[in-house]
């Protein structure tokens, strides 16, 4: 379980200094509750992160444990570090905005006859309750030739869970390569 320290201010400088000593600034926030400023050794963070099995994972913040999901983070453009992460707690039964990953499945026949298999969209927002959560959504591409794309409207759906996005947005397409 990934351990966190509380950050006692929010200061520029405080943040600096936490950052120097290999430190990832968070926030933990959710509907209804107090928001916790909080640090994590960066290299921990990120093992934890490639462990996990789903989109839910645990933190332990000031002796409290957390189910927490990754809302949204921060990198720095040059080098690529992670410099901040925003924490959503899950609450159990509370309706709530997420993101969820989506994998491929197969060889498109696209790839074949010259193409590119291009994602438009890693990640599909959705709203749901926690315990109706996924980990996944996988996607078969085997008869995507190319020019052809998947759209959002063309996902099964999922029982208690409803799908954020635009209808006419592409999900993953084959195109052609130069």
């Amino acid at each position: 379980m990934l351990e966190g320290i509380i950050r006692e201010s929010i200061s520029k400088s405080i943040n600096k200094a936490l950052r120097n000593d290999g430190y990832l600034i968070a926030n933990i926030y959710g509907k209804g509750a107090q928001n916790i400023h909080c640090a994590f050794k960066k290299n921990d963070f990120i093992r934890a992160l490639k462990a996990k099995s789903g989109i839910i994972f645990q933190v332990n913040v000031d002796g409290k444990v957390l189910d927490v999901v990754v809302q949204e983070y921060q990198k720095d453009p040059v080098t690529s570090e992670i410099l901040h992460v925003d924490l959503l707690l899950v609450q159990k039964g509370v309706l709530t905005n997420f993101k969820i990953p989506v994998i491929t499945e197969g060889s498109a026949i696209g790839i074949k006859n010259k193409g590119v298999l291009l994602f438009s969209k890693k990640r599909i927002s959705v709203r749901c309750k926690p315990e109706d959560l996924v980990d996944n959504i996988k996607l078969d591409v085997t008869k995507l030739d190319v020019g052809d794309t998947i759209l959002v409207r063309d996902l099964d759906e999922i029982p208690n869970i409803k799908i954020v996005e635009k209808p006419n947005v592409a999900i993953v397409g084959v195109i052609k390569a130069k």
